[in-house]
């Protein structure tokens, strides 16, 4: 009797049984894991009469160059091998995107994780705590805390083929939660990064004059004199200040819109709408560009500082060691936020990215790789930096130099045979160095007037500049003392734009991957809901093109994103190591690489970066409710920056926007449990989720012998999946006619 199926089918190649189509709902093991003799499936009656008589009807033999055709057009082996519950069938089967090249992927995980905090937040850390004593202490926590979590976001993205949303649901229901609080989080650093992008736009569109506008000093056309505010401070502060942020005076001073601002804000966001119009297929493509120009760069602006003078005492200082900062709390914390971030840990970019990886990648390497580069990229931006530091600290105390010589000699006019009179020659003031002015500072300094100062090249290189302050001031007063000025500014912004590009890109997909595999509408509509975010984030950013905005950007850095995003990897790491298991996990990487990753991993995700996430946890909250949060801002009388507190309301939308981060953890376990209690099967239900809890391998031989009557190797339908990983094509072959024949009589003894 012949029931019109097919003349093949798959079979598992380490057992020797069928494998039925997975249209029925329900959800195949890998049978090399259960007792033998099981199917490893929960199978209606009928079904398995209908596989009976299946093995019992004539077939033709089937060509083994046919094994291609077989597969079709629309499907591929992994596809095929790939067994997926019915209700993610649409959004992570076949129309799944994939990278075209091992080299894309690699481009799109370093762009997203070299981002801007590379260029100035790990110089100037690396500046304020020690030199190469904090740079030791950084890679020893990249090691041990930094490299096995990003391997793990890695791995479980690769394996699992989801979100962010996806993947902690995909552990335990209860767990949605985490991947929603990534995606709050990463919508907060996308709001005020994109501002920065903007910024960049506008200092690269007026970096294409000579000279430069933030050269001199504006003259005011009702005095005839220099404007006040920048004569009081410097060209390049009162262009920034003034010019692009038009900066009022606090916070509470919202000042109106800045219009020149909104209309760069809505150009970087049509940029990225742009570019990720197509998904990965389209921002892909640009990342060849904005993920390797920055290194161009880097290395162009290394290769030029190395040549200015003062170049090699910012290297110097760069590298001295200070071993004392290892005793610091503080510093401790301030590298291992630096670790956390620089991976872009928590964001669910990195398990978005991964996610689009095949099965059997090689995800190690990868996250060694990266780590890798992101570090030497740190590096790398930390000499660019301090030489150019070196050379503009240099030139100031030259300038303090040659002001105060001029004092001398004016007093020196009057007459004078004092003995502290300097023994150098006052009269050129290039002839005298830094070193010998110092010196002879130091032992006059009290017998000088008041008008005499100190012109220390170490004291220049203490102050450290970080953030916006090291690129929009400190970079454009370098960049103006260069031959062919516009030039170099052009290409130092275009740097920065496609530094924020590239990261920008990552944290989008962060937030579109899960919600597109874990809800099938949006999933459908993929540049709708591209487009739709972008207007959405633009609309919601126009809070930061206030003429009081950079406020907020300062705000939404320092406090949206730090807890939330702890909070997530602490959620995640309890998650693999406590909730899913550490051997489990193990296991599942070793049928995916084909090879197990050390023990060692084991350890340090159960025991040494859960302790070490909680303790950055604990510091960061404690931080934050007994230091009153306070932020830098610029007085226009007086031209200068003033610390200030935030006022009242301030505190409470910083309080809003990192509970509002992490209550999506606490709400979707509350949600698990009322569902599963108001099903109207509850009992099995709990039954079912003790059993996906306790769930060990049936290939162990404890299991077999205890349990081999009582736990089925299968889960029950309601419950379709326990293991992590999803079967690979190494379990499957496609079985001969002959060899089909002779199994059906091994195993159903017909």
């Amino acid at each position: 009797m012949s029931l019109g199926l097919s003349t093949f089918v798959l079979v598992d190649s380490d057992t020797g049984w069928p494998l039925p189509d997975t249209s029925s709902g329900t959800y195949n093991y890998p049978a090399r894991s259960c007792p033998e003799g099981s199917l490893a499936r929960v199978k209606p009656f009928w079904i398995q009469l209908a596989y009976l008589t299946w093995f019992q009807t004539e077939k033709p033999s089937l060509d083994g160059n046919e094994d291609s055709t077989w597969l079709g057009e629309g499907q591929s082996e992994t596809q095929l091998a790939t067994v997926l519950d019915p209700d993610e069938a649409e959004t992570n089967g076949e129309d799944r995107p994939a990278w075209d090249s091992k080299i894309q992927y690699v481009l799109a995980q370093v762009g997203f994780s070299v981002g801007l905090g590379n260029v100035w937040r790990f110089p100037y850390l690396c500046h304020q705590n020690g030199g190469g004593a904090f740079m030791l202490l950084y890679v020893f926590l990249l090691l041990v805390v930094g490299v096995p979590l990003f391997f793990m976001e890695l791995a479980a993205g690769q394996s699992i083929r989801q979100g962010s949303i996806g993947v902690w649901k995909h552990i335990s229901p209860k767990l949605a939660g985490i991947g929603y609080s990534s995606c709050i989080v990463c919508f907060y650093v996308a709001l005020y990064y994109n501002v920065i992008i903007a910024w960049s736009l506008f200092y690269m569109g007026n970096s294409f004059q000579y000279p430069l506008p933030w050269t001199q000093c504006p003259i005011d056309v009702t005095t005839n004199y220099t404007v006040k505010e920048c004569a009081s401070s410097s060209p390049t502060s009162y262009f920034w200040f003034r010019r692009a942020l038009n900066i009022t005076n606090s916070i509470d001073d919202s000042g109106g819109f800045n219009y020149i601002m909104t209309g760069c804000l809505l150009a970087a966001w049509a940029i990225v709408s742009l570019a990720m119009i197509k998904g990965i297929k389209s921002s892909a493509k640009v990342m060849y560009f904005s993920s390797v120009f920055p290194y161009v760069v880097l290395f162009i602006f290394l290769i030029r500082g190395l040549m200015l003078d003062g170049a090699m005492e910012g290297v110097t200082y760069m590298f001295y060691p200070r071993l004392e900062i290892w005793g610091s709390v503080q510093v401790w914390r301030q590298a291992a936020t630096q670790v956390f971030f620089a991976l872009g840990l928590g964001y669910g970019s990195v398990i978005a990215y991964s996610s689009y990886n095949p099965v059997h990648n090689n995800c190690h390497r990868d996250a060694l790789m990266v780590s890798c580069i992101n570090f030497m990229t740190s590096v790398l931006a930390s000499l660019v930096v301090f030489v150019v530091l070196g050379f503009r600290s240099k030139n100031i105390a030259l300038r303090c130099v040659a002001k105060n010589l001029g004092l001398l000699s004016a007093m020196s006019s009057h007459g004078s045979d004092q003995h502290w009179w300097p023994w150098f020659n006052m009269t050129d003031p290039s002839s005298v160095s830094i070193t010998d002015y110092s010196e002879w500072y130091q032992h006059y300094s009290s017998m000088v007037g008041p008008n005499i100062t100190d012109c220390s090249l170490e004291k220049e290189m203490n102050e450290g500049v970080e953030g916006t302050g090291l690129a929009f001031i400190a970079f454009t007063e370098v960049m103006a003392l260069f031959p062919a000025s516009p030039f170099w500014s052009t290409l130092f912004f275009l740097m920065l734009l496609n530094l924020g590009l590239s990261t920008m890109f990552g944290t989008m997909q962060g937030i579109l991957t899960p919600l597109m595999d874990n809800f099938s509408f949006l999933g459908r509509h993929r540049t709708l809901l591209t487009v739709a975010s972008c207007i959405l984030g633009f609309l919601i950013g126009l809070l930061f093109t206030q003429r009081s905005g950079n406020y907020f950007v300062t705000m939404f850095d320092d406090y949206s994103a730090t807890l939330p995003l702890v909070i997530v990897v602490v959620f995640e790491t309890i998650s693999v190591s406590w909730v899913y298991g550490t051997d489990r996990f193990l296991d599942d990487i070793e049928v995916m690489l084909k090879w197990r990753p050390p023990v060692l991993y084991k350890y340090l995700w159960k025991y040494v970066c859960l302790l070490a996430m909680i303790g950055l946890l604990a510091a960061s909250f404690l931080r934050v409710v007994f230091k009153r949060p306070t932020y830098t801002s610029w007085n226009q009388n007086t031209a200068s920056e003033m610390t200030l507190e935030y006022p009242g309301w301030s505190l409470v939308m910083i309080v809003m926007l990192i509970v509002f981060a992490t209550l999506p953890v606490p709400i979707g376990y509350i949600h698990s449990m009322l569902k599963n209690r108001m099903a109207p099967d509850s009992e099995d239900l709990n039954d079912q989720e003790m059993h996906r809890e306790l769930y060990t391998k049936c290939s162990s031989t404890d299991q077999l012998e205890t349990n081999s009557h009582q736990l089925p190797c299968e889960e029950d339908v309601a419950r379709p999946r326990s293991t992590f990983l999803p079967m690979g094509n190494e379990h499957y072959r496609l079985l001969s006619q002959q060899e089909e024949e002779e199994d059906e009589e091994q195993d159903t003894g017909l």
